[in-house]
């Protein structure tokens, strides 16, 4: 039997990282996660963990804060209000909260004590992802796409192995990080770096990390000893770069479209889009759409 190599191994674990503060959506998130914060019908983390189950993701950390428990009574039973629905015959409502429950020991809830960086908080999920692969969801932001992003980035991932990252086309790299090219393969792209914010003029490329990761373990050395980056903070693209230099690193252009749920104009393009794609309320939310700017547009 051939031994499967450490670049092949299924992916069964996402970290999400919830332990932000959301400044950039305050005052609305001085006391409510911004995970929490609902985009139509729901909270945001329900479409990133329902984005996770749909790649076939088995186990989901969260590395939380303070401030940050209604996240795990979201994913528990609601006792007293499943009992008072049911009473009234609202079985439907009961059938859909039961449906965002998990499996006991399906989630995990790991404290990052201090704000530190997004490669702090990964880090904090080592002991619990152990040495496996993993993807890492950034839960503010929200991909709408058929496959899930991360489940296209698994088809990838078991084709290439190694570190595979979503990228999706930019007309503004100055404002992201952005990848360097090597090569490319329909929508595969072998890569050689990433650069942060860079000018327009020496952008590597117009492709920009989406806030989708699939990371081998060996990363987590590596973070144990990064030290601060941008903003004082110890980055996740500043290990990747490192792990870059002993790993394959592929980027994929998913097919689908990501919305930035941790900017307000972002927030409310994602409000729109996801109405919109409703099918049970889509038509519905078109017609108030269309009425509210036609409103707008008269005053």
């Amino acid at each position: 039997m051939n031994s499967v190599t450490a670049t092949q191994r299924p992916l069964r674990k996402a970290v999400l990282p919830v332990a932000g503060f959301g400044t950039r959506v305050l005052p609305a998130t001085k006391a409510i996660p911004k995970e929490m914060l609902p985009v139509f019908d729901r909270p945001a983390i329900q479409y990133v963990v329902d984005e996770a189950l749909a790649a076939g993701i088995e186990h989901i950390v969260f590395v939380t804060g303070r401030n940050k428990g209604a996240i795990e009574d979201y994913f528990d039973h609601a006792y007293e209000l499943e009992l008072t629905l049911a009473q009234k015959s609202k079985h439907a409502l009961v059938d859909e909260l039961k449906s965002f429950l998990r499996p006991a020991g399906s989630m995990s809830f790991v404290r990052q004590q201090a704000a530190l960086g997004l490669g702090h908080a990964v880090w904090c999920a080592r002991d619990i992802v152990g040495d496996e692969p993993f993807a890492v969801m950034l839960p503010d932001m929200l991909m709408m796409a058929k496959p899930s992003c991360l489940a296209q980035m698994v088809e990838a991932y078991n084709k290439v192995g190694g570190n595979v990252i979503a990228v999706e086309p930019t007309d503004t790299p100055e404002q992201y990080g952005v990848i360097a090219p090597v090569s490319r393969d329909g929508r595969l792209i072998k890569m050689k770096g990433m650069v942060e914010k860079p000018k327009r003029e020496d952008a590597p490329s117009n492709l920009f990390i989406s806030g989708r990761y699939i990371l081998q373990p060996e990363i987590f050395d590596l973070l144990a000893s990064q030290g601060p980056g941008a903003g004082n903070e110890i980055q996740l693209t500043d290990s990747m770069v490192r792990l870059m230099e002993t790993q394959n690193f592929h980027a994929l252009e998913y097919e689908g479209r990501t919305y930035d749920c941790g900017d307000k104009i972002g927030y409310l393009r994602a409000n729109a889009a996801f109405a919109l794609a409703s099918e049970e309320y889509g038509d519905k939310a078109a017609a108030t759409l269309q009425a509210a700017l036609a409103t707008a547009q008269r005053s």
